[in-house]
């Protein structure tokens, strides 16, 4: 009786919540069950190991030196740039220094900050 409950309850639960639940009690499962084995799969340690070549690593250090090494390097250059795209989507618009919000767009609609100072 008390399975056909949990059994209900679980099937109530939305789609994508209910894959990511049961991925992290699998995930958490095997891990008890594999000990020390089941990491060292999971992040490919043990083909790194075994001599293996593994493109993520290779591919990280790479992009490590020319992102951060050499265009710190005396004559050393930028090789890798960023699209524009990229930046017209995640860079934020500089600060307009004399911009002065209308005192609805403040917080409160206060003048905070325009005050004195106590005691004085």
């Amino acid at each position: 009786m008390a399975y056909q409950s949990l059994r209900l309850e679980y099937l109530q639960i939305p789609p994508v919540s209910r894959a990511y639940t049961t991925a992290c009690v699998l995930t958490t499962a095997a891990v008890h069950i594999f000990c020390d084995k089941f990491p060292n799969l999971a992040v490919g340690q043990d083909e790194q190991v075994k001599g293996t070549f593994n493109p993520g690593i290779a591919v990280g250090h790479i992009y490590f030196f020319l992102e951060d090494v050499f265009p710190n390097q005396p004559g050393g250059i930028r090789i890798l740039k960023t699209p524009s795209i990229l930046k017209a989507i995640f860079d934020t618009p500089d600060e307009d220094p004399n911009y002065n919000p209308l005192p609805e767009e403040r917080p409160g609609g206060f003048a905070w900050g325009e005050g004195q100072r106590l005691g004085g």
